[in-house]
């Protein structure tokens, strides 16, 4: 993307990024994979930079411009490290997006500005065992007794669990009235009966912690409610579309970083007396890599614009995941092709960056669900 299509202030975001990508998050990356955590400092660190608060407006202590220059700082923390961009991107979109949108005055005060410091880390507690696509399905449940809501069941796949002071916890409160009767709940972490039974061991992300969680008996106040009674589902749905553009860009910066390694590698490795980036194959692989990462940043940027001045863009912005993740994949597994044998090797990136962008296809939505949603759009599309 060229920069006069930019604001300054975009620009100014975006290289703020880059710098602190590839000089505190980049040497860093495969350490944390290996020992399954992002260090706390680094958190900090994001905090302090206004990372951490893109969405959320100033009023509450964020750095709020507008969700092109959020998707520009995603991009570039997930170049640097794409479970970083995770943490970040998770935390962003479904720990800070519902209570902008649906907190009480006073929810928004008590918790949007440790939020968006990164003193606190938010965390979304909506998929279960038997309820992934399908969140009105759930099993969980939420009973008002004298005056504190009594909540019980059981949550899988929940990034930032581990980290997280803040949870969003959906759960039943009313089963009689089916998809009306899930309700949104602010559950502080360490609420007695919230517990983190275990950290999953993953093929990619590695340093993302996702969690499994339980409540058993987690009592919070009546006034931890999220949003009115029984709009649970509307609550999880709302910030569908900035989820998406986070994780397009997740997907883009990852997919970028192995673009830019295979690149490197191509004009200093030599097979039969030239740089292989000079054979027509592998620079064929490298055009077209080229030309779909900036296709799909058109994409995103296309549905961030569209976000940003409050038009209706779930379409575009599943278009945009859809076409980045999957994107993203083939770009990264033409990185390690074009490394040759060394691709498979733990001693180069690549290898990290293709296990890291699988998920991209999978959470915040399936690559099936977002041709759905998509083709949901075309019904009243107009010709």
């Amino acid at each position: 993307m060229h920069d006069l299509e930019l604001t300054e202030e975009q620009r100014m975001v975006r290289d703020m990024a880059r710098d602190f990508a590839r000089g505190e998050v980049a040497p860093h990356a495969e350490a944390w994979a290996k020992a399954g955590w992002i260090d706390d400092q680094t958190i900090a660190q994001m905090g302090e930079l206004g990372l951490l608060g893109m969405i959320v407006p100033e009023q509450w202590g964020g750095s709020y411009i507008d969700y092109v220059a959020y998707a520009l700082a995603v991009e570039e923390i997930s170049a640097g490290d794409g479970a970083l961009g995770a943490v970040m991107s998770i935390h962003s979109s479904v720990g800070c997006g519902p209570i902008i949108q649906y907190g009480t005055a006073e929810q928004q005060q008590t918790w949007l500005p440790d939020l968006a410091a990164g003193r606190s880390i938010g965390c979304f507690c909506l998929t279960e065992p038997q309820a992934g696509s399908e969140a009105h399905n759930l099993r969980t449940r939420a009973v008002l007794e004298d005056g504190e809501w009594v909540l019980n069941g059981a949550k899988q796949f929940v990034s930032n669990a581990k980290r997280a002071k803040l949870a969003i916890v959906f759960a039943v409160t009313d089963p009689e009235l089916g998809k009306k009767g899930l309700s949104a709940f602010l559950v502080p972490t360490d609420t007695n009966g919230f517990i983190v039974d275990r950290t999953e061991h993953k093929m990619g992300i590695r340093a993302s912690d996702t969690c499994a969680v339980s409540l058993h008996d987690c009592r919070i106040p009546e006034a931890n409610l999220l949003g009115p009674r029984g709009k649970g589902l509307a609550i999880a749905l709302s910030n569908l579309e900035g989820g998406l553009l986070g994780i397009a860009a997740q997907a883009l910066g990852i997919a970028r970083a192995a673009f830019e390694a295979a690149l490197v590698y191509a004009r200093e490795r030599v097979q039969f007396d030239k740089p292989i980036i000079e054979h027509q194959s592998v620079a064929n692989m490298l055009a077209d890599m080229h030309t779909r990462l900036n296709a799909a940043r058109l994409l995103i940027l296309h549905a961030a614009r569209l976000r940003t001045a409050g038009l209706p863009c779930l379409s575009e912005a599943s278009q945009a995941k859809l076409f980045a993740s999957e994107m993203a994949e083939d770009v990264c597994s033409k990185a390690v092709q074009i490394h040759g044998g060394y691709g498979y090797l733990e001693d180069y990136p690549v290898e990290r960056y293709y296990r890291d962008v699988r998920i991209t296809q999978i959470y915040e939505g399936s690559s099936e669900i977002q041709r759905l949603l998509i083709a949901r759009e075309l019904r009243n599309y107009p010709l």
